[in-house]
């Protein structure tokens, strides 16, 4: 199913939503956000940024990590929502979507990836790897390291599209649904070496630059020069500001940041190993595993200047319930950012499926 949503004429949330742009977190009723009778309002597109930081900033060891996290809303034991951030982006994608899903009761838990913000490795000896399946099992380290069974999981580019796929497809007795933004990004090595026509490899330019020294040391020099224009490329009409800015490039000022990135990219193409331990998870991954998670897939409609699928391409790839949403008005590939309304919709109403 695809429902095109106007930017400019459907409201969210009504009075709730303006409540909750009022506070910290999670302070409104389950029932001031879900609409009496089921049924669910549609999400509008857009809105400007309303909170300036996470109230609640925690580490927890995780795997091989020190996870940096932001937690808000519900009881340790209540119903939980993972949200996980893209690249070239942190977790202040979310800071309008957490106010949300708390004020729903939700138990909402937003981590810096490995080479991001406050999480870091535990050992200097742990390869700095990328690698897609490496992000998946951080995540899944994290639910057992906070004691959560069983999570609602969204996102949107490294984190929501791929990781969170990776988790509903080898993991789904730990999803309850999902919600991602671009739709189906599982990969391999070998899916990555066939030639795409030369318009759409232009979009991946970055991906090449990486492949090379100068690349590497461009990056190195230039992360927050880089970040910056691809955010104003991947959505062009987001009219973010220097604060907005900086507050998610301060994430990238992790030691271990430009290798993650760099080896993230140059395993794509084959030409950096990934980890002998998750040759297992890679050789289910090569084989572009179907998702039986009930799923609403997301994307920026008219303003999406990133790399991203068609969504008809992929709508096979889920067996469950199932529901497209292309979001207009001007929204980009940073969608929970820049549509946090919408989003979090998609987060409530998949839940009821």
């Amino acid at each position: 199913m695809s429902n095109e949503i106007n930017h400019q004429r459907r409201r969210f949330f009504g009075i709730a939503a303006m409540t909750v742009a009022a506070v910290e977190f999670g302070i409104t009723s389950l029932a001031s956000a879900r609409p009496a009778g089921g049924a669910s309002p549609q999400p509008v597109a857009g809105g400007a940024g309303r909170h300036m930081s996470f109230k609640t900033l925690k580490q927890v060891k995780a795997g091989v990590l020190n996870i940096g996290y932001a937690e808000a809303g519900g009881p340790k034991d209540g119903p939980a929502v993972l949200l996980v951030h893209g690249w070239p982006y942190d977790i202040y994608s979310y800071v309008d979507v957490a106010p949300l899903l708390a004020s729903a009761g939700y138990r909402v838990i937003v981590p810096y990836l490995r080479g991001y913000g406050t999480t870091h490795f535990l050992s200097s000896e742990t390869p700095r790897n990328g690698q897609q399946s490496s992000l998946a099992v951080d995540m899944i380290a994290l639910m057992d390291a906070l004691e959560i069974d069983k999570a609602i999981v969204a996102g949107y580019d490294w984190g929501g599209a791929r990781t969170v796929n990776i988790m509903a497809a080898l993991w789904p007795e730990r999803c309850q649904a999902m919600v991602s933004v671009s739709g189906y990004l599982i990969g391999s090595q070998e899916a990555n070496m066939k030639p795409l026509p030369p318009k759409a490899e232009l979009s991946w330019w970055y991906q090449f630059y990486f492949a090379t020294e100068r690349g590497r040391l461009g990056y190195q020099a230039n992360t927050r020069e880089f970040a910056r224009l691809i955010w104003q490329t991947a959505s062009p009409t987001w009219k973010f500001d220097d604060a907005t800015f900086e507050r998610s490039a301060a994430a990238f000022d992790n030691p271990d940041h430009v290798a993650i990135t760099i080896h993230n990219y140059r395993w794509r193409l084959g030409l950096a190993d990934g980890e002998k331990k998750f040759d297992p998870y890679e050789q289910k991954l090569a084989n572009a595993p179907l998702i039986s998670v009930p799923t609403i897939t997301m994307e920026g409609g008219d303003a999406n200047g990133a790399p991203h699928p068609d969504p008809a391409a992929y709508a096979r790839k889920f067996t469950g319930k199932y529901e497209h949403r292309t979001i207009g008005g001007g929204i980009g590939h940073n969608l929970p950012q820049e549509a946090p309304q919408a989003f979090a919709q998609a987060i409530l109403d998949v839940a009821k499926f």
